[in-house]
């Protein structure tokens, strides 16, 4: 082999070698490329999944703010109602308070028909207390104003319990040093005061029944509320 043999095989192992590697080159091009592009849309696909969590976590934000801004609004609307019925059955009983004082209304020195009808109501109230009370001997308290009515009806009063309950007549003492407080008037709005009735109790003060014209309307708004707030509002408040 003469040198000119020599160096066309050296060209073409040169040439071999060279597209070898340019293959090779061209080989890891490409699948560094491919590679790029998986990796590439890897990682726009987790940022893109990382940006919809962030907008479904601030779109639930969103709604429940707005649930709990309904829910906060639906609930002063409802305490408005409640507060607005609330003063309409305060109203009528604060008129009906006003009512029982024409009830109780009398003249010291002489009895009218309407003193008689609330001298009448004064003997119902204590008969009904005694049968309540059930005790032999009880202490009385009245208003300082009621106090002759209440006297002129005492012992007719005791009969009606004793042929009642057929036993002797009761022992009632009547309270000459403690009062009731007077009836409501613009000089007594906020202290004590009693539209009329009778407050009675054992011996010992261990059981006490209160039967005033206010308690009873108390009791008579407790029991009837419901019935109340249905025929004014349409409905029984819980």
């Amino acid at each position: 082999m003469n040198d000119s043999d020599v160096s066309r095989q050296i060209d073409q192992m040169v040439r071999f070698i060279r597209q070898e590697a340019e293959e090779k080159a061209s080989e890891i091009s490409v699948s560094a490329e491919e590679e790029f592009n998986i990796e590439k849309l890897q990682l726009v696909e987790a940022e893109k999944k990382k940006i919809r969590q962030e907008y479904e976590r601030k779109e639930k934000q969103v709604e429940i703010r707005k649930k709990i801004e309904y829910s906060m609004q639906l609930n002063a609307s409802r305490i408005k109602v409640l507060q607005a019925q609330d003063d309409v059955v305060n109203s009528m009983k604060e008129a009906a308070s006003k009512e029982l004082l024409s009830v109780s209304h009398h003249q010291h020195l002489s009895f009218t028909h309407h003193d008689h009808v609330y001298r009448n109501l004064l003997k119902d109230l204590i008969v009904q207390s005694l049968l309540r009370l059930k005790e032999p001997s009880v202490l009385l308290r009245c208003r300082e104003h009621d106090l002759q009515l209440v006297e002129h009806v005492l012992a007719s009063a005791a009969q009606e319990y004793a042929d009642k309950e057929n036993i002797h007549l009761p022992e009632i003492i009547v309270d000459n040093n403690v009062f009731l407080p007077p009836a409501p008037s613009h000089h007594n709005a906020h202290e004590l005061h009693c539209s009329g009735g009778v407050v009675l109790a054992s011996r010992d003060g261990k059981i006490v029944f209160e039967n005033t014209l206010d308690a009873r309307l108390d009791v008579l708004f407790r029991n009837k509320l419901p019935e109340i707030r249905k025929q004014l509002f349409g409905q029984v408040a819980a």
